[in-house]
């Protein structure tokens, strides 16, 4: 099977954009991930709104078939690749931190609503996701979801690995001085659980955040295929099945478990 060439947008950084800005910086990238040969492209979490927000997300939020999902679906249509990206959702009342995924067709995949809220702001203004694992299909490869700080709780990942997931999508909105996540927890994850994690951070302060960058893929074997630095990039790398599969063969993790002892974690 061909290698899923994956492309991390890490940006853009500042005060938070309008949606319009993050709109047009979205295609941009879209622009450069096509020209590369990506065949997906994974933005960062609340990218279409920024995320130092306060009391201004309820007014920014939208549904999952929103403006700009449908500006999305354009973008993702006109450069022929699949867009994952992250967007304050309502629904009803609720408010979500949520990552949708639109097929390179503009046809909504797949949307994934936060379980596990971090800090002040999300606690205050968001309703945390109930559904632990979100799966869709891209190029025959199955990617799965999660956002920044879910992929923090080994039980997140390990639910994926077990349901399948080859690729994970963590769109992430990290913040300094926990740069311990992208340089040593990511490959440790990846490697347990034996599958690849793109991670599309965000960069630069941001009100009172100032997130840390550091965007990467880390593959099954332990290794980061490619990693940011502190300022806005675009990384483009490949997530290839062939090689975990193989890994997969020599690492019995999955296979060695014993669930009936693990109840007590339950």
């Amino acid at each position: 099977m061909t290698p899923l060439r994956i492309a991390l947008h890490q940006g853009p950084s500042g005060v938070p954009a309008t949606s319009s800005e993050s709109l047009t910086a979205l295609e941009s990238a879209a622009a450069r991930a096509e020209s590369a040969g990506a065949s997906l492209l994974v933005a960062s979490e609340l990218y279409l709104t920024g995320y130092a927000l306060g009391g201004a997300v309820r007014d920014l939020a939208e549904p999952a078939d929103g403006d700009g999902a449908r500006r999305v679906a354009e973008i993702a249509a006109e450069h022929r690749i699949s867009v994952a990206y992250g967007y304050p959702e309502r629904d009803g009342e609720a408010l979500h931190n949520s990552v949708q995924l639109i097929g390179p067709d503009g046809g909504r995949q797949a949307n994934y609503r936060k379980t596990h809220l971090f800090g002040d702001f999300e606690t205050a203004h968001f309703t945390p996701g109930d559904v632990p694992v979100v799966q869709a299909v891209v190029d025959g490869v199955t990617v799965g979801l999660l956002i920044c700080y879910d992929v923090e709780f080994p039980e997140t990942v390990r639910a994926h690995a077990l349901a399948g997931t080859e690729v994970l999508l963590v769109p992430t909105a990290l913040m300094r001085p926990f740069e311990i996540v992208p340089q040593t927890v990511l490959p440790v994850r990846a490697w347990e659980n034996q599958m690849y994690i793109a991670y599309a951070n965000r960069c630069g302060r941001e009100g009172e955040f100032d997130f840390a960058g550091l965007s990467c893929l880390a593959a099954p074997d332990g290794t980061v295929r490619a990693r940011a630095g502190a300022d806005d990039d675009l990384l483009v790398a490949e997530a290839d099945t062939a090689l975990l599969t193989a890994s997969r063969l020599r690492n019995p993790y999955l296979g060695d478990r014993r669930p009936a002892l693990y109840t007590s974690l339950v």
